[in-house]
């Protein structure tokens, strides 16, 4: 993929990931609504789900929304496609389904 292709697509991820995440973390207009359980067990349960689950995808997000940065970052120092970790080409292949990859499929599998 062209570096001129390249860049508006990770700018478009970019702003995709910082909406999703936005929402997610967005603090409910009433915050002592968010700390009632409800009278029934299941309305605390319920709650309790919703919040790890918030927390999960919150934390999913942040770090892509970290590797989309780091991938504009490398686009504009121009070692896009390069592997943070060892300088490696990362494989074509791998920057065309995750465009915004930083670390070579050795390298990420270590992690």
């Amino acid at each position: 993929m062209d570096p001129q292709e390249i860049g508006p697509l990770l700018e478009a991820e970019r702003d995709l990931l910082t909406a999703q995440l936005g929402s997610i973390t967005a603090v409910p207009r009433d915050p002592m609504a968010a700390v009632g359980f409800g009278k029934r067990v299941g309305d605390g349960t319920n709650e309790a789900v919703e919040r790890i689950t918030n927390v999960a995808a919150a934390r999913n997000l942040g770090a892509k929304l970290k590797d989309v940065e780091r991938a504009l970052a490398k686009l504009a120092e121009g070692t896009y496609g390069l592997c943070d970790n060892c300088g490696a080409a990362i494989l074509a292949e791998r920057l065309e389904a995750v465009p915004w990859a930083v670390y070579c499929v050795d390298c990420r599998r270590s992690r």
